[in-house]
């Protein structure tokens, strides 16, 4: 009952001082909100369980080849069956390929992600349906009939939860086509290894089935999933995996180049799913975690000077009894109302935080698409509040019964002992130094983004329209699909505005990666014995495709009509970078020499055996172009073969429109001519190359533009700090600055004096942020690799803001020392 009267004195103290009051609920807020918000994410995304049975011993296997850039190399069919007859470990496997499919049956025509599985998948993942069946080992083999299982998100997002969907047949088209029932709705769940709308059976996939899937070992498209059998650790199934690998590189060396260097690796799914977001969300918790320190940091100089200014009160209590140990319950309970009422509001506005932060974090882990609120947000914030309320009825210092501290209970005047004015000056150099660290950081983003929009890519991203249009070979030859996109170029260059329209298979930036590209050699280039060729892209492309996207041919020329790929007796012929030319042929004209792919994959290429013949012979170069970068957001030298899309199997299908009037007004007309062709042709993801870098662009942004509020919010807290330590200090010093104008000091020296005060605290919170800065980046880089230590000029440009606003603080206490009135200074004491 002492505390609740405790409880009761404290608020009717607080509201005597609602400027106070306000000021420190505020700052508690900020800092709690954000704590709060950003602790639960990291719970939702890196901590909390998923939803998948036994998870614990569901496991996640890769296959990698540093040696040639590819991180994820996946797996053939023969590689996952001799893991399943070699592995003891692992009971059981799941194999998972991202296939993307045309899908015609369900509402509009529709270009989707989907995921290829066996009949074990789902029973190895451990998931549940919530409408219909999964698929099972009945659903394998290729006699089996094609079924569908759609994700949850698709089912919502497409469907509204139709539950009607369960049994409609689907046409899926994908290197051929299948038709499909839909059998049943998959839990929510994370989507992983890749964010899909639907899941089909092998059968639905006409490639999975053709001998050169199931027979190939280099043809690797496979994601590959376990579950450790029972009382088995990863350790050991880590051990053994390793043993069988070594023994399948043994068995068959020359899938497995040296210079290549394949591996593989196992980790628990958990710990894959989450990597990706894991370095981001923890230096994400750090920076929250300095916001935290420097709105506790301002506001124990708040409840320091407000501690000040009442040890009158203070002493008179301690002159009638009261012990230490109550008036420690009385600022507790004070301090409990603060904080508290700072987490309530805090958490308040920590909700919608978190749904902004859910969407930033998703675009490093797909499994903060599926975030959502819950209980933990309260007891984060009530634990904050708790933790910040403790620390900040034990800053101030107690009258002791014998020596009141700083005045006795019948003086009128204001005075600071020098071990509060050194608490309140630690406080304030403590927020500039998190200041520090949280700006230097926001810079080092800035800088970085600055440079990537300021990246030439070289083409001209603002007039181009990319549309998707993928191939529908139903019932078609290659030569009416390729007939087909001639003639809707021909319809779309006929448009008012439309200088050009070319064929492309990818869309640069949202359709690749760098990736490793296909082995493939040159006149005069000699192969090394145990080595892999050099490595290109390739790209399909239509003439006027350059010309197009703004880029120059440097030699030789375009692709044109005389260049008939179909006559089996004209020399095939390509086009070739830049760069390509002059590694293969320095010094030397490119154009007339010839190139040919020497990537043993090609032999799992869909054609006849006399297409893959014409498909691997010698090609010669027509002409020479700059270089495109379609895979990196800041140009790299690349190596690119370009092939017209007369020459076999149209794989992509992107339509490029170039045009000096918005490109978006094209939209409505392009897909009107295109469904006037074809009723069933999907038509999708129109924007144009500028907005398609923007988006690419968009996690940079967003990283810079989370840190950089979070330096500023940390910037004006550690400014109002400093100002309020200044303007209390010329407050407690008015009768010394009175005596010292008496005895003829000039105002100049006091604001001189005052202003130097300033700088010199921010001097030094700038010197103990760096070192904390430097130390916790070095910490950091053992556990993280992605952190780096920040250059020269962001450290620079932080350090010469916080000085500056440090000292424009300081202006207004300054001023008003000098301004001080001298009778009235003296009058004081």
């Amino acid at each position: 009952m002492s505390f609740v009267r405790d409880l009761r004195v404290a608020a009717h103290s607080l509201f005597r001082t609602p400027g106070l009051a306000i000021a420190v609920v505020l700052t508690l807020s900020l800092g709690i909100g954000a704590n709060a918000a950003i602790f639960t994410l990291v719970r939702g995304v890196l901590l909390k369980p998923l939803v998948n049975r036994d998870e614990n011993r569901l496991i996640y296997i890769r296959q990698s080849a540093p040696g040639m850039g590819d991180d994820n190399a996946a797996f053939s069919v023969p590689e996952i069956q001799d893991l399943r007859a070699s592995v003891k470990t692992v009971s059981a496997f799941g194999d998972f390929s991202t296939m993307d499919f045309t899908m015609i049956g369900l509402g509009e025509p529709r270009s989707i992600r989907g995921g290829v599985v066996g009949g074990t998948y789902f029973d190895v993942m451990g998931l549940r349906p919530v409408l219909g069946r999964l698929i099972g080992p009945q659903d394998d083999g290729p006699k089996a009939a094609g079924v569908v299982v759609l994700t949850y998100r698709f089912w919502t997002t497409a469907f509204h939860k139709d539950p009607s969907v369960i049994g409609k047949t689907v046409r899926l088209g994908s290197m051929g086509d299948r038709s499909a029932m839909v059998i049943g709705v998959l839990e929510p769940c994370v989507p992983y290894p890749q964010d899909t709308e639907i899941i089909a059976n092998v059968v639905t996939s006409p490639h999975h089935l053709s001998a050169t899937m199931v027979t190939g070992r280099i043809h690797r498209m496979t994601e590959l999933f376990g579950r450790l059998a029972p009382g088995v650790t990863l350790d050991q199934a880590d051990a053994e995996l390793r043993s069988a690998y070594s023994a399948m590189k043994k068995d068959h060396p020359e899938a497995y180049p040296k210079d290549a260097n394949f591996q593989i690796g196992v980790k628990l799914l958990r710990d894959q799913i989450t990597s990706g977001a894991r370095t981001v969300l923890l230096v994400l918790l750090a920076a929250s975690g300095l916001i935290f320190i420097i709105a506790c940091s301002n506001v124990a100089n708040l409840i320091l000077a407000r501690t000040v200014r009442r040890e009158g009160e203070l002493a008179v209590r301690v002159a009638l009894g009261a012990s230490k140990g109550a008036l420690r319950r009385m600022l507790l309970a004070e301090s409990l109302l603060l904080c508290g009422a700072g987490a309530a509001l805090g958490v308040l506005s920590a909700q919608p935080m978190v749904a902004l932060l859910a969407r930033y974090a998703s675009r490093f882990s797909i499994r903060a698409l599926d975030f959502s609120v819950d209980s933990s947000l309260l007891w984060v914030g009530a634990a904050l509040a708790i933790v910040a309320a403790v620390i900040l009825a034990f800053v101030p210092r107690l009258p002791s019964s014998g020596t009141p501290n700083g005045l006795s209970p019948s003086s009128g005047s204001l005075r600071v002992t020098s071990s509060t004015s050194r608490r309140q000056q630690t406080f304030a150099v403590t927020q500039i130094a998190a200041s520090f660290v949280l700006l230097a950081g926001a810079s080092v983003l800035i800088t970085t983004l600055i440079a990537l929009q300021r990246a030439q890519t070289g083409l001209d991203t603002r007039h181009v329209l990319a549309i998707d249009v993928p191939p529908m070979a139903y019932g078609k030859t290659p030569r009416q699909v390729v007939d087909f996109y001639k003639e809707a170029m021909r319809r779309i260059d006929a448009l008012p505005g439309v200088s050009k329209t070319a064929f492309g298979n990818v869309v640069p930036w949202r359709d690749s990666g760098p990736g490793p590209g296909l082995q493939f050699s040159a006149d005069g280039h000699v192969h090394a014995a145990g080595t892999e060729d050099p490595r290109a892209q390739w790209r399909v492309i239509s003439p006027g495709f350059f010309a197009s996207l703004g880029v120059p041919i440097i030699a030789g020329r375009d692709f044109s009509a005389l260049d008939d790929q179909n006559d089996k007796n004209q020399e095939p012929v390509v086009i070739i970078s830049e760069t390509l030319a002059r590694r293969m042929f320095p010094n030397q004209d490119a154009v007339n020499r010839h190139v040919y792919w020497t990537d043993p994959v090609l032999q799992f290429f869909p054609g006849t055996d006399a297409d893959k013949a014409r498909l691997i012979a010698p090609h010669r170069i027509i002409g020479v172009t700059a270089d495109i970068d379609d895979g990196n957001v800041v140009p790299q030298p690349t190596l690119t073969v370009y092939s017209s899309f007369e020459e076999g199997a149209v794989f992509g299908g992107r339509l490029f429109i170039h045009t000096g009037e918005n490109p978006y007004a094209l939209v409505p007309s392009v897909t009107r001519i295109i469904r006037d062709m074809s009723a069933d042709q999907p038509v999708e993801h129109a924007a144009t190359l500028q907005d398609i870098r923007t988006e690419v662009l968009t996690p940079d942004r967003l990283n810079s533009l989370v840190f950089g509020v979070f330096a500023a919010v940390a910037l004006v807290i550690a400014v109002v700090g400093v100002a309020g330590v200044l303007a209390f200090s010329v407050s407690a010093r008015t009768r010394e600055f009175g005596i010292r104008l008496a005895l003829g000091s000039e105002p100049q020296r006091l604001l001189k004096g005052v202003i130097a005060e300033g700088a010199v605290m921010a001097a030094a919170g700038v010197l103990a942020g760096a070192a904390f800065g430097f130390v916790l980046a070095r910490l950091a880089g053992r556990y993280f690799l992605d952190v780096k230590m920040p250059g020269a000029l962001p450290v620079f440009v932080s350090a010469f803001v916080l000085m500056a606003v440090a000292v424009i603080a300081s202006a207004l206490p300054a001023a008003r020392a000098a301004r001080v009135d001298i009778m009235q200074a003296l009058r004081s004491e």
